[in-house]
């Protein structure tokens, strides 16, 4: 599988998606150029994962993740190409990840807007408070990757996930809602 996940203190949780797995980790230290050569060396039949941060633009990076804003855009329209190669073998989680797949036309399991941090909790109307929302995000996170790990087909994911949901609380629920199989 190759993975391709920017590290950043509010994301560092989607690492147990891939951890233990049989993995190449591609970080915020890949150019675009070198991401774009090995998305055209991946088998088609491999599982691409993007996770982290992004827009409908794509997945954002930062070469110093100390720093507070993001300088670009890691994977986006100029991947595209390479990633439609993989049919719908793709997990796309970042927030906003459906809009990037349908506007590229891309296949397979991503993520709408997932809630990270309590910022993004009160731009949405939800009251809460951080640690609240890093608890239910790990426990959120472990039950996709069982998921995964159950070969469960990536079709089926999204109505899994929101019956997974066995806390519900406004955050629970915007979060479990935003996984789509397109």
């Amino acid at each position: 599988m190759l993975v391709v996940h920017p590290k950043d203190i509010t994301t560092s949780v989607l690492t147990n998606l891939y951890i233990g797995t049989e993995s190449t980790v591609i970080d915020q230290t890949a150019t675009k150029r070198e991401i774009e050569h090995l998305l055209h060396h991946c088998s088609p039949r491999e599982r691409i994962m993007l996770l982290g941060h992004g827009s409908d633009n794509g997945l954002f990076s930062r070469i110093d993740d100390k720093e507070p804003e993001f300088d670009r855009i890691i994977v986006g329209h100029p991947h595209a190409y390479h990633l439609r190669q993989h049919g719908a073998n793709i997990i796309g989680i970042w927030c906003h990840a459906d809009k990037f797949a349908r506007k590229e036309g891309l296949h397979g399991l991503f993520s709408g807007m997932i809630i990270s941090d309590k910022q993004e909790a009160e731009e949405y109307g939800i009251i809460t408070l951080q640690h609240h929302i890093e608890e239910a995000n790990e426990e959120m996170f472990a039950k996709l990757r069982a998921l995964l790990d159950e070969g469960v087909p990536l079709h089926e994911i999204p109505e899994r996930m929101k019956a997974l949901n066995d806390n519900p609380s406004w955050l629970t629920t915007f979060n479990y809602k935003n996984f789509f199989y397109l």
